[in-house]
């Protein structure tokens, strides 16, 4: 994997950044962005000749011209990772709330997404990545614009997956479904359960993106509970309590 590139956006923290760590260890050369820059150097420093870094928000209009420029600076891009995103509960409906996680979760999504697979278009391969969630299987009362925007996401990539194929262009997806992992997006009060690790949820991530998965839900756990939770008639879930 020595000459292979990577863009990872979302790299500051989390599931990103033990990626991002995990790639570098295996070989790969790194661009890595978050809105905050400190965690981004502070990564740089420890392979400097092999990483490049950028400040994105992918909220903002520029996001696409600064990935492209991200993607110049690395020379080029194999692999797309996106691991950017929010969410929280929000029982009470604040507005802001769902907004926000809308803004960074379905359209910062669509934009990052759309520009990688343009770019893999025109250069003729590659593939595209991304952290989606088991929280898109159904809609989850406590977490609506969460729940929602992880179901968009993951119909987005079969999509853009079924476009690529019907293209006749060599665009490969991973559609990253984990459920609850320890990072500080779950930080709080509430305490989830089933926790998983954030570096055993990164192996799990790489490994599937070398051996080329369309779809991972991590672990085998959570792949259970998805099962059952889709075999649950509307009119049950509506009455559940989470």
């Amino acid at each position: 994997m020595s000459n292979k590139k990577a863009i990872i956006v979302g790299a500051s923290s989390g599931i990103g950044l033990e990626v991002a760590k995990r790639l570098l260890s295996d070989g790969w050369n790194l661009g890595i962005a978050a809105r905050r820059e400190e965690p981004l150097q502070a990564l740089k420093a420890t392979a400097p000749e092999r990483i490049e870094i950028m400040t994105i928000d992918v909220t903002k209009s520029d996001a696409e011209e600064r990935l492209l420029s991200l993607i110049d600076q690395l020379g080029g891009m194999d692999l797309y990772f996106h691991a950017s995103g929010i969410g929280k509960q929000n029982r009470t409906l604040e507005p802001d709330i769902e907004l926000s996680t809308m803004e960074t979760n379905a359209v910062g999504f669509t934009r990052m997404i759309g520009t990688a697979y343009r770019y893999f278009a025109k250069k003729g391969e590659g593939h595209i990545a991304a952290i989606t969630s088991i929280a898109g299987t159904k809609g989850l009362g406590p977490a609506p614009a969460y729940s929602a925007t992880k179901a968009l996401q993951a119909t987005y990539l079969q999509a853009l997956e079924q476009q690529a194929h019907q293209s006749r262009l060599n665009i490969r997806f991973t559609d990253i479904r984990p459920g609850f992992v320890d990072t500080a997006l779950l930080s709080g009060t509430f305490k989830y359960p089933m926790l998983m690790k954030p570096e055993a949820v990164a192996r799990d991530i790489v490994s599937s993106i070398i051996s080329k998965r369309h779809i991972r839900v991590i672990d085998a756990r959570y792949r259970v509970l998805t099962f059952f939770w889709r075999l649950i008639p509307n009119w049950i879930w509506r009455r559940m309590k989470l």
